[in-house]
């Protein structure tokens, strides 16, 4: 049992392998329609990213400036409105980073 199981393996592993050689020197397309399917998808996807977290940063660190504002000398709050400034602040900067991510993907998908 053990043997037909090596054998079958054997056998489709170099059915694979001759059909890759046998196929490895056409090409279809210059810029494959998948890949260039996939990076307008990533195109849109930053743009959508990059219009809703605009307002929603300047949303945040408003809201922080405003709790820090009228904290009235508490501690606790001003910490508070320091981290949510912050927060807001690192992730607004990830976001405009996503395009290094998504260039990075491209990359490797192209």
């Amino acid at each position: 049992m053990k043997r037909n199981k090596k054998l079958f393996f054997i056998k489709f592993c170099l059915f694979l392998i001759f059909i890759f050689i046998l196929f490895s020197n056409y090409s279809f397309s210059a810029t494959p329609k998948l890949v260039k399917t996939l990076t307008d998808a990533f195109e849109d996807i930053e743009d959508w990213i990059l219009k809703l977290a605009t307002p929603a940063a300047a949303v945040a660190v408003g809201v922080g400036l405003f709790m820090k504002k009228f904290s009235f000398g508490d501690e606790e709050k001003m910490r508070t409105a320091k981290k949510v400034i912050r927060g807001s602040l690192f992730a607004y900067g990830f976001v405009l980073a996503i395009n290094l991510v998504l260039s990075a993907i491209e990359s490797l998908i192209a």
